[in-house]
């Protein structure tokens, strides 16, 4: 028997699924992956009985949760909890305010930042300097700067003092240009071109995966689905790729490296990234690589792969900083 005390969040997700019927709850599956569907099948067969009590309580927890997550996306997380003291009282709507909260990490314009540059540029381009400088302080470095470069050039050093020197704001000045943005972003229809998820999403996390990881994920897809492997490959920066990038980069790069770390990730080298790194060095640090390979003597496979993970972290931290710029072309071509 299941008491409503020992219940895990999977176990309740397995208790809702039985509670929503068949038709339901394998319209959700469509959305979960093979291992969270494979835990939740996992869960459900596993439970033998629920009692009518906590099942109530599993799926009004799970009303709650929507109405919460509802309120933060419409008006904050002050007004959601505003809302929910007076619906459920203090102590459960501050529960489950903790819980959205702590996941959710909403910020301002956060509907925005979901957005494509060209299309938030669009939304902004005519508002006051100090709306366009809050918007770009609170979205993505990236999407900040494409927005940056697209505005004239008078405007661009207006805005920069601007962000420099904008310190606090006020929240009611922060609501009210998300209110009027939102509508405008809405009016103009690109709520339904505000990218999530897809294959840049897929990018982002394996680059913060280690290598091994990263290497059993794309192998794993080459059975699976071969193309949707080469697609995540074309935008992916992996170890082997030093070897497509200029020689003035590999400099660039070899500066932040230590020599240890780059002794031990060139034990399993191909051919050619050895190639391109010994040739961006003196012929006495090719040496000392050489000498220090030598002495370590036998490492571990796992310590080759962090080591060169280290490296890879190295150069996609100076593309994020703008420090070198690494353009993904047609085929295998790597131009920085």
């Amino acid at each position: 028997m299941v008491t409503s005390h020992g219940l895990s969040p999977r176990e309740k997700a397995a208790v809702l699924l039985i509670c929503l019927g068949r038709d339901y709850s394998a319209e959700l599956y469509k959305h979960l992956t093979e291992e969270e569907i494979s835990q939740l099948t996992l869960s459900i067969t596993t439970m033998r009985r629920v009692e009518p009590a906590v099942k109530e309580a599993v799926v009004n927890e799970f009303y709650e949760m929507c109405l919460a997550q509802k309120f933060i996306s419409e008006g904050g997380i002050e007004y959601a909890r505003d809302i929910l003291e007076k619906a459920i009282g203090i102590e459960k709507a501050n529960e489950l305010i903790h819980k959205l909260s702590s996941s959710l990490q909403v910020r301002p314009f956060d509907f925005i930042r979901r957005a494509e540059p060209n299309h938030i540029l669009n939304v902004i381009h005519n508002e006051h300097p100090q709306t366009i400088a809050l918007v770009l302080s609170y979205i993505e470095p990236r999407q900040a700067a494409a927005i940056m470069a697209a505005l004239p050039n008078e405007q661009q050093a207006e805005i920069i003092g601007r962000i420099a020197n904008m310190g606090s704001t006020s929240p009611e000045y922060v609501k009210e240009a998300e209110r009027i943005l939102e509508r405008k972003i809405t009016s103009m229809g690109y709520t339904d071109q505000i990218a999530v998820g897809g294959i840049e999403a897929i990018v982002n996390i394996i680059n913060s995966l280690d290598r091994a990881s990263e290497k059993n994920i794309l192998e794993s897809l080459d059975v699976h689905d071969s193309e949707l492997a080469e697609e995540i490959r074309k935008r992916l920066f992996v170890f082997e790729d030093i070897a497509k990038l200029t020689n003035q980069v590999v400099q660039r790069v070899l500066k932040e490296i230590s020599n240890k770390d780059l002794a031990i990730a060139l034990k399993l080298a191909t051919e050619d990234v050895t190639k391109v790194i010994f040739n961006n060095m003196s012929k006495r640090m090719q040496e000392m690589i050489r000498d220090d390979m030598e002495v370590m003597g036998p490492v571990r496979i796992r310590d080759v792969e962090e080591a060169q993970q280290r490296i890879v972290n190295i150069i996609r931290k100076l593309e994020d900083e703008g420090e070198i710029f690494i353009s993904r072309g047609e085929g295998d071509e790597l131009i920085v």
